[in-house]
């Protein structure tokens, strides 16, 4: 039996199928008289389950039941965080302290039925989460901005691990009325697709938090001619755009009194669309905040201060309109003394990535009496797949910092920088992980929690889907990071040569990156055999992800090898190879569409378009000695 998360108790009795719950083709889904009117779209849900994992299409309805039915109720003795699950030869009851924790337990059924399908062991559960908060961060402003229709899938698979919070990162990819320069040529999410994303959210009990940025990270605002003039450095007008400058730089003044107002009225429109109580300001990685235009006010006040008065004030607006705030935590843990000056209710965002991550600043937190969400990462940025062995690792010890140092939730990040090359599918994983280890303190290591996602999630009889998966990143040498750096530095007459030393004389690393690509591809055929029919779309989404590491391992060699007389002999493979980019660029495009808006899709195409310029030319473009 496979149920994600772990219960805190289940007991499995009377082993064996004679003893087993058998649903029959005329039981009926009842709600008991106790259940909200909200049960209706849990039960909906358990209906449509069983229609697809067991074939048989039952009723939904309310009042009595009798034998073979499958009982809904709510126990206001129970806790309202717990429900308990006892399925017998008789029927299925299952009782929630509240709507919430009954719709966790419907999920705990559909899990069960997607294993066994009408024939149900006979076992008795009892459950509740370790963190009430647990949530999922998606990025939706640094290249991706998926479709309302598989943004509400990432929903589905949320609930169905039970994860109760959702966030979507915003800089510059919301509709905002009157301010078309700063959406001008992005795709943006309208106030239509988050009414209705929020509305989807409500029904199935996942909060959708907004989150906009408002202090750092804003490239595209203060690159407008409208509002560059509140920018910290100055000059960020019409320069060409760049991931690099994206991630590094445009903070705004935070001198400027002009600055918080622009921010208020943004926030002020964008909170509206939303139900929740909770708003993240976000304001991370403020770098250039006293570098130039305030630089006068930061020498007088120091930049910490100028730091905490600006988000203080922010959070002080918040409060008045009704809200909980929230942001990250980076920038004030650099001085924690800061942090009582702030309101009370202000939730701190505690990051950290590494998969050897210190609690330094989740302890830190804990010591001023903050209360703090630990965020650990889906560790997909700037990768074609995920990092996936090391975002387990995060995620389980991120987890445990916030059960010692007492957090109020958990908030799995997946960001996107460098243009979210990575498909939304190969966060799933990292999303499951981060449900499982935020609702109990399971011991499942990273090959048996790996075997029970691909069966449970991917429908993968084999249970090996989600181990090949985690393999993928291994066969990655000159990664994305690595091409769009290199680009951008020569076009800015930056030596790029420093990125490259690192390749130099390591043929062996490609070599072994390409045998390792190859041995991959031929392992995900041989699983997709023991994958449902309807499951196998992600194996060309992985086919199309290893096929790019392929390429541009080879472009890396390429630029390695610029210079060389061996580069004389091999024109024409590089010729060749600048078309395999295109070509292969072009399926890329074809499934990006299939999920997301054009968002950056464009500016990723001008970095392979660079490339195969530049194999073209034979370096006439590009010299690297």
């Amino acid at each position: 039996m496979i149920l994600l998360p772990l219960p805190k108790i289940l007991e499995e009795r009377n082993k064996g199928e004679a003893n087993s719950f058998l649903l029959e083709f005329d039981a009926a889904i009842v709600l008991k008289p106790s259940c909200p009117q909200g049960a209706f779209v849990c039960a909906q849900m358990l209906r449509e389950e069983i229609i697809s994992s067991a074939g048989i299409d039952i009723a939904v309805t309310k009042g009595c039941d009798k034998k073979g039915d499958i009982v809904l109720e709510i126990d206001e003795e129970l806790d309202e965080k717990k429900y308990c699950l006892d399925v017998n030869e008789e029927k299925v009851l299952l009782r929630g302290g509240s709507l919430c924790s009954l719709r966790w337990g419907v999920q705990t059924l559909r899990q069960l039925f997607r294993q066994y399908a009408a024939l149900l062991p006979n076992a008795y559960i009892e459950d509740q989460p370790d963190f009430e908060n647990r949530g999922f961060f998606h990025d939706v402003t640094r290249g991706r901005v998926q479709t309302l229709t598989n943004l509400k899938k990432m929903v589905d698979t949320m609930v169905f691990y039970k994860l109760n919070q959702l966030q979507l990162y915003i800089e510059h990819t919301y509709l905002f009325r009157s301010m078309p320069e700063l959406w001008r040529d992005e795709t943006p999410l309208t106030s239509e697709e988050i009414l209705e994303l929020d509305t989807y959210c409500f029904e199935r009990g996942v909060e959708l938090v907004p989150c906009l940025a408002s202090f750092g990270h804003l490239y595209k605002l203060l690159s407008t001619r409208t509002y560059s003039g509140l920018c910290e450095l100055q000059g960020s007008a019409g320069r060409e755009f760049s991931f690099c400058d994206r991630m590094e730089h445009h903070t705004l003044n935070a001198a400027d009194p002009r600055s918080k107002e622009l921010v208020c009225d943004m926030i002020g429109e964008f909170m509206q669309l939303f139900r929740s109580d909770q708003f993240n300001i976000c304001a991370d990685e403020t770098f250039d905040l006293g570098k130039d235009r305030s630089k006068e006010t930061a020498e007088k006040v120091g930049r910490s201060q100028m730091y905490a008065e600006f988000v203080k004030d922010l959070f002080d607006f918040l409060i008045r309109q009704g809200k909980k705030p929230m942001f990250w935590g980076d920038i004030i843990c650099e001085s924690p003394e800061l942090l009582e000056t702030f309101p009370k209710e202000v939730v701190c965002l505690s990051w950290g990535y590494s998969e050897k991550q210190k609690d330094t600043e989740v302890k830190t937190l804990y010591e001023t009496g903050t209360k703090q969400y630990v965020c650990p990462g889906t560790r997909g940025w700037n990768h074609w797949t995920n990092q996936i062995r090391h975002s387990y690792n995060n995620i389980v010890r991120m987890c445990s910092y916030g059960r010692k140092y007492q957090a109020v939730g958990v908030l799995n990040t997946d960001w996107g920088d460098y243009g979210h090359i990575n498909d939304p599918v190969f966060s799933v994983p990292g999303l499951i992980y981060g449900a499982v280890f935020s609702w109990g303190d399971a011991d499942i290591d990273f090959d048996e929690i790996n075997r029970q996602i691909s069966i449970l999630e991917f429908k993968d009889a084999s249970g090996r889907l989600t181990d090949c998966l985690a393999k993928i990143s291994d066969a990655e040498v000159f990664g994305w990071t690595d091409a769009v750096q290199v680009k951008e530095w020569s076009q800015k007459d930056k030596d790029a040569g420093e990125i490259l030393e690192k390749f130099q004389n390591n043929e062996e690393r490609f070599l072994a990156g390409s045998k390792k690509a190859k041995e991959l591809k031929k392992e995900l055929i041989q699983i997709s055999r023991s994958m449902e029919h309807g499951s196998r779309s992600i194996i060309a989404c992985a086919l199309v992800s290893l096929r790019m590491i392929e390429l541009w391992n080879e472009i890396g060699q390429y630029l390695v090898n610029m210079g060389k007389d061996l580069q004389k002999e091999q024109k024409k493979d590089w010729h060749c190879l600048a078309d395999e980019l295109e070509e292969s660029l072009f399926y890329y495009k074809k499934y990006w569409r299939e999920n997301s808006k054009e968002g950056d899709l464009a500016k990723i195409s001008d970095v392979f378009f660079w490339y195969a310029d530049l194999m073209r030319s034979h370096g006439e473009v590009f010299i690297y000695e």
